[in-house]
């Protein structure tokens, strides 16, 4: 594997990349600012060779993971998880290392993210959020950091609200059941569905087409069904 370099070309595809040829052949790639450290008719040896490669495989794993991050924020556990597929070990705990203390990874905040972009576009309850995050492989402290200010009725609420109008000419007994097998599928507990199918229904009683005076859809002489 040792040799000497016979050439240093720019890769044509990504100029900051740079092509290591030992001996007339070519043996390895390297970032650009790595690259220049060499010159033509340096003799590399074995060790020199396996640390370079090391030091390069690095640099296209901290790309790759780069890239991964720049379609949305991840997990540190969902970019180990993405690296692995394709870098050593070691690789990717220096990928991690260095994400990390550039805050480009950080469980807490990724954590945050989450739970206030379900909040704004699908409430859910936090049970559900809480397994959500678990399977991107977030700490528990994260979660529990994150979940703090969740209000559960008030998910509830926004994530029904947009259902129940869709059911505005069903009876009081599809409108129940259909709304609140929506909550529960969102993961929500049976109190916070049962609040959250009367406030509504009591919406829609407002409405002149309706009857002001229909019984709620959980009440005492229901809660049995």
């Amino acid at each position: 594997m040792a040799g000497k370099v016979t050439a240093l070309i720019a890769q044509k595809r990504n100029k900051e990349r740079v092509n290591v040829y030992l001996d007339g052949e070519f043996a390895f790639g390297l970032v650009a600012i790595e690259a220049i450290r060499l010159h033509k008719g340096q003799e590399l040896g074995d060790a020199e060779i396996v640390r370079l490669k090391a030091l390069d495989e690095v640099e296209v794993a901290h790309e790759a993971a780069l890239k991964f991050l720049s379609y949305r924020p991840r997990s540190v556990a969902e970019v180990r998880k993405r690296l692995q597929e394709k870098y050593s070990p070691e690789a990717v705990e220096a990928v991690l290392g260095r994400l990390i203390e550039a805050r480009l990874l950080d469980d807490e905040a990724f954590a945050r993210y989450w739970v206030e972009n379900r909040e704004q576009f699908e409430p859910r309850s936090t049970r559900a959020l809480r397994f959500e995050l678990r399977r991107k492989g977030v700490p528990d402290g994260d979660i529990r950091a994150s979940l703090e200010e969740v209000d559960e009725e008030d998910a509830a609420f926004r994530a029904a609200r947009a259902q129940a109008r869709r059911l505005n000419n069903q009876d009081v007994q599809v409108f129940r059941k259909r709304l609140g097998d929506f909550l529960l599928r969102r993961g929500f507990g049976y109190e916070v569905i049962k609040h959250v199918v009367n406030r509504l229904w009591e919406e829609r009683a407002t409405d002149a087409s309706h009857d002001p005076d229909a019984p709620l859809p959980f009440d005492d002489t229901n809660l049995g069904e």
